[in-house]
């Protein structure tokens, strides 16, 4: 067996050589990667107090316009203005909201209508003023019709000819609460009250009855 030395600092063969490892000097740390710790405020000094934050003030809905003097009311639910009250009420009839239009100093409504809701369905649209226009024109319009159904029923005319002429009898009813009445009257062609009777409430007015009654001396 023969060992072979490497001469003069010389690897054996089938080796590498590898550079020594070398550690690296540590870097100087800078002031400004070290963090600041703050002073503490001195035992005796008094602390800053905190800013008091407000509360955010709910939006809220605006008032009513009233004014008492003349009584005039503005609101969601109810408008009162030039003699007439608007007010949204339940419906008692059905689920859900009903409209009556009064006049001052009544207590029963001239008109009654179903009344829609918001959006959710919950609670019922508010009053305005095209609502409270449009509700009060319809009443007027209900109050003038009874006016001319009433005066038909209280006031009669009507045209016969008798003794060779034409005359005019109208019959007036008196709605008395205790003793209701009629008056029955003649107007010749000049338009002169001829003759006036006092009559039942109840009578009948008719062509043949104001011939006989002119016919008769108006008896």
């Amino acid at each position: 067996m023969s060992f072979d030395f490497a001469l003069d600092g010389a690897l054996p063969p089938g080796r590498i050589a590898r550079a020594p490892r070398r550690r690296a000097a540590p870097a100087p740390v800078s002031e400004a990667a070290v963090p600041q710790q703050l002073p503490l405020a001195p035992s005796g000094a008094p602390a800053r107090p905190r800013a008091i934050v407000a509360p955010r003030t709910p939006f809220a809905a605006p008032a009513p316009v009233q004014a008492g003097a003349n009584g005039v009311t503005r609101d969601g639910r109810r408008w009162s203005e030039d003699g007439w009250t608007v007010r949204v009420v339940s419906n008692e009839d059905e689920d859900g909201w009903a409209v009556e239009a009064l006049r001052d100093g009544e207590s029963e409504p001239v008109l009654v209508a179903p009344w829609g809701t918001e959006r959710d369905g919950r609670p019922p649209r508010p009053l305005d003023r095209s609502a409270f226009n449009a509700l009060v024109k319809s009443a007027s319009e209900i109050l003038q019709q009874h006016r001319r159904q009433l005066q038909a029923r209280l006031h009669r005319r009507l045209t016969v000819s008798a003794r060779d002429a034409q005359w005019e009898v109208t019959l007036d009813v008196v709605p008395d609460e205790f003793e209701p009445y009629a008056l029955l009257a003649a107007f010749d062609e000049s338009g002169e009250r001829v003759a006036q009777e006092k009559v039942m409430a109840d009578f009948k007015l008719t062509p043949a009855a104001a011939r006989t009654w002119i016919e008769g001396d108006f008896r």
